[in-house]
């Protein structure tokens, strides 16, 4: 019997800094540095790690320090503007939820006059995107329908497109359906928070509509992600998960420029997972495209103080971002604009 030969991955992080040095590369369209990486290797279930400085890696096996060098022309190479958003500097989504039902803002702004309200708010406030959002996705919750939701978001889509001229507008969607009906209002992006898994179809549509999205990963569905949780590895594991989703939309015809990608924090992962995912997020820098953060009053911030009162997580959402950015996080999806702005205003005149 003919023994299955196991596949050795090698994955590269990036230990970042804000120091330049003779040997330094920089993480691509940012001020921060790197001299030293994490060889992460994956034979199997088998798990190893090591600490490498970049003089180093040509003294591995060719094979390796090609893999390592293909990596790094993906970390250091420039992240190319997507429409109006420049990732050398960090940019907010602020959130929009028409719901009755999200885990935080669910039914405040139901209304059109609350959720217009609202927008002005989050643009005032220093959001460069809005992402607008009518099914909620918290742990439990049920697929809506894809007129439901179409007929809390429309209007509001609607009345936003029709006042604000130079507005960027995010549609938080699984569905296709739903995708192809808010193009009537030219609106900027796509955020699909299934990672492209709960409509067959939509790859697809993105090809065709030549709209950029965000992929996020996510298990499951809303309804049972919390209920069977299971890794090899959470870090790698997402990593792969993107990296193949990336692999399908390349093969379909759109451009990687197109995209951006999401680790989706509190989307099928443990307390511990959460923090492993944010703790080494660098790691997907070496996927080559810009990196979305949306840590935003989830509930591991709630675990680690022991309450489950979601205004009280504005300190636990603003230290995960300014986390993010020390990992060279490009993109901050927040409720709370207004505080995040000004941390990163703070955080970025200190460094």
């Amino acid at each position: 019997m003919t023994a299955v030969r196991k596949l050795v991955k090698y994955y590269v992080r990036p230990i970042l800094n804000n120091s330049k040095n003779k040997d330094s590369l920089c993480l691509g369209s940012s001020r921060l540095y790197f001299d030293k990486i994490e060889l992460i290797t994956r034979n199997g279930k088998d798990i190893s790690s090591r600490y490498l400085h970049l003089k180093e890696i040509t003294r591995l096996p060719s094979d390796i320090s090609r893999t390592i060098k293909i990596q790094l022309k993906k970390i250091t190479k420039t992240r190319k503007k997507i429409k109006n958003i420049n990732f050398n500097k960090p940019s907010i989504v602020g959130i929009l939820n028409v719901t009755p039902d999200s885990f935080s803002d669910g039914g405040k702004f139901l209304s059109i006059d609350n959720a217009y309200a609202q927008y002005k708010k989050l643009k005032k406030e220093g959001a460069v995107i809005v992402d607008i959002g009518g099914e909620s996705t918290r742990p439990g919750s049920k697929t809506v329908p894809a007129k439901k939701e179409l007929q809390r978001i429309m209007p509001v889509i609607g009345q936003i497109k029709s006042n604000s001229k130079n507005s960027l507008i995010s549609v938080d969607t699984r569905k296709s359906t739903v995708m192809k009906a808010v193009l009537k209002y030219n609106i900027d992006f796509i955020n699909d928070v299934s990672g492209l898994r709960h409509d067959s179809k939509t790859i697809s549509f993105l090809k065709n509509a030549k709209i950029p999205f965000i992929i996020m990963h996510s298990i499951s569905n809303p309804a049972k992600m919390q209920k069977t949780i299971k890794y090899n590895d959470v870090l790698l594991d997402v990593y792969d998960f993107l990296e193949n989703q990336i692999r399908k939309c390349k093969l379909k015809g759109i451009s990687e420029n197109k995209i951006i990608i999401d680790p989706g924090i509190g989307f099928g992962k443990t307390l511990k997972q959460n923090l492993t995912l944010i703790k080494k997020i660098s790691l997907l820098h070496s996927l080559g495209l810009p990196v979305m953060l949306g840590s935003s009053r989830k509930s591991f911030i709630g675990k680690i103080q022991k309450n489950e009162l979601y205004d009280d997580r504005k300190g636990g959402s603003i230290a995960s971002v300014l986390y993010g950015l020390s990992q060279g996080i490009q993109i901050f999806r927040v409720h709370d604009v207004y505080e995040t702005n000004q941390a990163i205003k703070v955080y970025t005149k200190l460094i």
